[in-house]
């Protein structure tokens, strides 16, 4: 069970230009509180056989978490374009929203990002070299979520449930005052 849960991600600049930065929030819910703070990594992906050209274009981190729904705002740099192979410039990549708790990698948000020039005189017939500043992106709406099992170091609190001191930890006492 994930102690972590993503339920949204708000594009704030899609469409954009190639060259701009990536403007999301994303919003979570946390069903314990953590210890340490959570890092998202935001990739961009040109060429998918060859991890070496995988750029990391920003990292955060976020904590304390409490328990409840949460959100922040994530701003990355838009991908160096000398690292992507002149070939894998136009048509689509992956970006990709990774979640990791203690070095402990979570979940992954996959989209795919469609690239082109912003006229169709451009696109019919594109030229060489690339010219980046006059290329838009696009980020598919749909996206690949994946969730990995991790070691949390916390157990999720139950509602309407609490421990007494000195009761053994499976013994539930219930609170006095709340229905069931």
């Amino acid at each position: 069970m994930s102690i972590v849960t993503i339920r949204n991600v708000e594009w704030f600049n899609n469409p954009a230009r190639f060259l701009d930065p990536y403007k999301f929030r994303v919003t979570f819910e946390c069903i314990a509180p953590l210890k340490d703070d959570l890092e998202w990594r935001l990739i961009y992906v040109s060429s998918p056989g060859d991890e070496d050209l995988d750029q990391e274009l920003d990292d955060c981190l976020v904590g304390p978490v409490p328990v409840g729904v949460n959100s922040f705002d994530f701003e990355g740099t838009p991908p160096n374009p000398s690292k992507i192979p002149p070939d894998d410039v136009l048509g689509v990549a992956a970006l990709i929203l990774t979640g990791s708790y203690k070095d402990q990698e979570f979940v992954r948000v996959g989209y795919y990002q469609n690239t082109e020039y912003d006229n169709d005189e451009m696109k019919e017939s594109p030229p060489n070299p690339i010219i980046f500043e006059r290329l838009v992106r696009d980020i598919s709406t749909k996206f690949r979520v994946t969730r990995f099992q991790i070691k949390w170091d916390v157990a999720p609190l139950q509602q309407g449930r609490s421990t007494a001191a000195g009761a053994a930890a499976s013994a539930a006492v219930p609170l006095r005052g709340r229905s069931r």
